[in-house]
């Protein structure tokens, strides 16, 4: 029988088709009402899983739509009680209940300070959902698995829809338009994933790097990892990493590299080169041939995966080893102990 959460990662090509179709119409008014406000700033609040999404939505905003992105601190919002000012700016809620109590009271203070607000949640009705003007509903269905898949692709679907209707462009419109099937392709490297994972049941610490638009995908797999597995999974730019993390490297240490073609891709094959000077166990999620010839355990990403959509789909085989893994070690990766599906945080 399988679990939930290997069903919702599997639900997940059918839920982003239907997202980027349906939404449409709805992202377009949206959108309308940003270039209205023409905000100076976008500012973003999330927490947990929602928290890696809102890192994708300040890569693509600032990239995209050359609007700075801030993440917001929401317990200067409940605890300290001394918020910014974000009136002259956009405010996005990103929440799967929509009921997040820390992020819910920046929706309040922004709206009080005039911000227009969006919220991108999976529950109509939500507290969040009705403070916003403007949600994007996510239509997920009903996410039955503690560790969040199909609504967190979602969520960041929303956010990559947002920017693009936002900016315009054609050409990433129709990338975004195949979001659907190129995730599904990669659900095609299941049965290696499943060979990779049986190797790791008796690690106990991961590192998992990446750079660029992947950051927010190696914390979203180190995540997924330590919730579902218990394993130690810790992520990195490997910016970062060189400035001296690397040094916990010994032979046979575990190490993940999300390393998608694009600008990025120079740097990565540098960093996998150091990886493996240390003799470390690497298994590398790409699509660069270049890169996937030199390492003996390859994640394959779709060929002709755009780098700016890469974040989303690199996230599934992540997804995919963390229920293995947990199948693996006996874990019921549905209600991880200690966990539940939605938290409250002040």
């Amino acid at each position: 029988m399988k679990t939930h959460f290997e069903t919702e990662i599997y639900a997940q090509p059918d839920v982003l088709r239907a997202l980027v179709e349906n939404k449409a119409a709805k992202v377009t008014d949206i959108v309308a009402q940003i270039k209205a406000h023409d905000p100076s700033f976008v500012m973003i609040a999330a927490r947990g899983t929602s928290d890696n999404a809102a890192t994708y939505g300040k890569y693509l905003f600032s990239a995209f739509n050359q609007t700075p992105v801030a993440l917001a601190a929401p317990s200067l919002y409940t605890l300290y009680q001394q918020p910014p000012n974000a009136g002259k700016g956009l405010v996005v809620g990103i929440s799967q209940s929509g009921e997040t109590p820390d992020v819910m009271a920046v929706l309040k203070t922004a709206k009080q300070q005039g911000a227009p607000l969006i919220t991108i949640t999976n529950i109509p009705g939500s507290p969040m959902d009705t403070i916003c003007d403007n949600t994007i509903l996510l239509d997920a269905g009903v996410e039955k698995s503690v560790p969040a898949s199909k609504t967190y692709t979602a969520q960041m679907a929303a956010i990559a829809m947002l920017s693009v209707y936002w900016n315009g462009d054609k050409a990433m419109l129709g990338e975004l338009n195949r979001l659907g099937d190129l995730v599904a392709e990669v659900l095609e490297q299941h049965e290696t994933i499943k060979q990779i994972a049986q190797r790791f049941t008796e690690t106990e610490y991961m590192v998992v790097v990446g750079r660029g638009f992947t950051h927010c995908a190696t914390y979203e797999i180190a995540l997924k990892i330590k919730e579902s597995t218990y394993v130690v999974a810790q992520a990195f730019s490997a910016a970062d990493f060189r400035h001296g993390p690397i040094a916990i490297l010994d032979p046979g240490f575990p190490v993940i590299a999300v390393a998608p073609k694009g600008k990025s891709i120079g740097d990565m094959r540098e960093m996998v080169s150091q990886i493996q000077e240390r003799d470390a166990d690497l298994v590398l999620i790409s699509n660069d041939d270049e890169l996937c010839k030199q390492v003996d355990s390859v994640i394959r990403l779709p060929a002709h995966l755009p780098e700016w959509l890469a974040p989303i789909v690199a996230t599934v085989p992540g997804q995919l080893l963390a229920l293995e893994l947990a199948l693996a070690k006996g874990i019921d990766v549905d209600s991880p102990r200690g966990l539940h599906k939605v938290t409250y945080t002040l």
